[in-house]
């Protein structure tokens, strides 16, 4: 009987256990996620911000010195990441990839224009910036027209700053959430042993005594929780980085170690507090309120 009965206790030990490893990992694995997209939000942004170009579209009488010095000129300039000459035969041909068809041959001459695209470094790709490059841009002798998309740039500058703002309130507000599930997952196993608690402490096992081994125990859980979340996210970021390159999840190595080394320590302080209190309860209870 005692033999089945200990079987029987160990199985709920080890229930117990895998409860609080799973609701530790699955947890940590959102903060873990959350975290990783905040911190990658400002290489994301500056992606994206990068690809905007201005488009610098030049005279037909422009001679060729005129036009390598003003890229020479275009290419020291701090605002610039690259600068790329398109002639009228190559615009030309890259329009006529687009439509599917050479047109070309209706119009008997090409209408466009030689350009220089000019790339900008992230921290440049602002309304106001660009309008001051476009306004000394177009004093250019040489300059026709200097275009890019001011619509875009206005909505990325705007959405960029309410989406980090909002994605700030959003990771403090998770990260309760997270300590709430965890801290709620380990009282519950402490609850399991308050009788073995308060039999310690009536024997004389002085509370420090009592409350380490759960503290350990719940520490090792913690840390076991957030390997397994890591593997998770690492499984997960590969996913993406194989589906969406562009984001380059991977290229940023401190960044991911600090997401990692993040879960852990957050896996191993939540566990430790959370263990602290709920023994410390059980510890300052009377006999008689450990059946309520």
């Amino acid at each position: 009987m005692n033999n089945s009965f200990d079987k029987y206790q160990k199985r709920r030990l080890r229930s117990s256990y895998l409860s609080v490893i799973v609701s530790i990992a699955l947890v940590l694995f959102l903060v873990g996620l959350l975290g990783l997209i905040v911190l990658k939000t400002n290489s994301i942004t500056k992606h994206f911000k990068e690809k905007v170009a201005i488009t610098v579209f030049l005279n037909d009488n422009a001679n060729d010195s005129d036009v390598e010095t003003l890229r020479a000129e275009l290419k020291r300039e701090e605002y610039a990441k690259t600068v790329t000459y398109i002639s009228k035969e190559e615009a030309a041909k890259i329009y006529s990839e687009d439509i599917g068809e050479n047109f070309l041959e209706f119009l008997g001459e090409n209408p466009l224009k030689n350009a220089i695209d000019i790339l900008l470094k992230s921290e440049f790709v602002t309304p106001e910036i660009m309008a001051g490059i476009e306004k000394n841009l177009v004093l250019r002798s040489i300059v026709s027209e200097v275009t890019y998309d001011k619509p875009l740039i206005e909505l990325l500058s705007k959405n960029i700053n309410r989406l980090s703002f909002w994605m700030l309130l959003f990771s403090a507000l998770f990260t309760l959430i997270a300590v709430v599930l965890i801290n709620g997952s380990i009282r519950l196993s402490v609850y399991s042993k308050r009788f073995t608690i308060k039999t310690m402490q009536m024997v004389g096992a002085t509370k420090g005594f009592i409350r380490n081994p759960f503290i350990w125990q719940s520490v090792k859980l913690g840390i076991i929780g957030a390997l397994v979340s890591i593997v998770g996210l690492v499984v997960f970021i590969s996913y993406l980085n194989k589906n969406i390159p562009e984001l380059e999840l991977f290229s940023d190595i401190n960044m991911l170690a600090m997401v990692f080394f993040g879960i852990i320590g957050l896996g191993i302080l939540i566990t430790w507090l959370s263990t602290f209190f709920a023994t410390q309860r059980f510890l300052n209870l009377r006999s008689d309120e450990l059946y309520y």
